[in-house]
């Protein structure tokens, strides 16, 4: 079976790409670069879920083929649960990470370490002829006072798991997977992808 990754943000499908390769499953993984160019989809969902869903679809209906997607992002506790799903422009449509993170820095400068609770989430959907299948992962963490570490992307640099000295941005590749909010949800999703590539879609 070929998988679409669907989604246009290339550290995403590296990440997505390596926690399936270490999965062993009987499927080929085929990034956005592989298929026609398609409309890139309105993420106007109030949920990560339904981002997700938008951009499988999306992928789905353009190409035919199996389509995974996530949408993911930061929720901090003393911003109301925000940035949320407009981690990736919560400095403004086309900021980089930097900018993101910048903001968010500025933004709680103030507030004590015992008070920078935060929790990074991540949607997983999954779309194929036979029907669609979405699913949440998340990790616990609070917000360093300095961002640390040059791994990962996004607001990884500022990123502590519950339980960690280290930033996510300091982790390898590996440990950073175990525990992140993609890897976990999409190891949830692995039994899904597996029954649908054993029956044909």
């Amino acid at each position: 079976m070929k998988l679409l990754l669907a989604s246009g943000s290339p550290h995403k499908v590296i990440e997505l790409a390596r926690i399936l390769d270490r999965e062993a499953l009987d499927v080929e993984v085929v990034g956005l670069r592989d298929v026609e160019p398609y409309p890139e989809p309105v993420e106007n969902g109030a949920t990560f879920e339904e981002n997700a869903l938008i951009k499988a679809r999306a992928g789905f209906a353009a190409t035919g083929l199996a389509s995974l997607a996530d949408d993911s992002g930061i929720e901090v506790a003393v911003l109301n649960g925000m940035p949320g799903v407009r981690s990736a422009r919560w400095a403004g449509v086309g900021a980089e990470d930097g900018d993101n993170l910048d903001l968010l820095m500025r933004q709680i400068a103030d507030v004590e370490p015992a008070r920078r609770g935060a929790r990074f989430v991540c949607a997983m959907a999954l779309v194929w002829p036979g029907g669609e299948h979405v699913l949440r992962g998340t990790v616990e963490g609070v917000l360093a006072e300095t961002p640390r570490g040059s791994g990962g992307f996004g607001y990884d640099p500022v990123f502590q798991p519950i339980g960690e000295t280290r930033t996510t941005a300091e982790m390898t590749d590996e440990e950073k997977d175990w525990i992140s909010h993609r890897g976990r949800a999409l190891r949830a999703m692995v039994p899904v992808i597996r029954q649908v590539s054993e029956e044909g879609a």
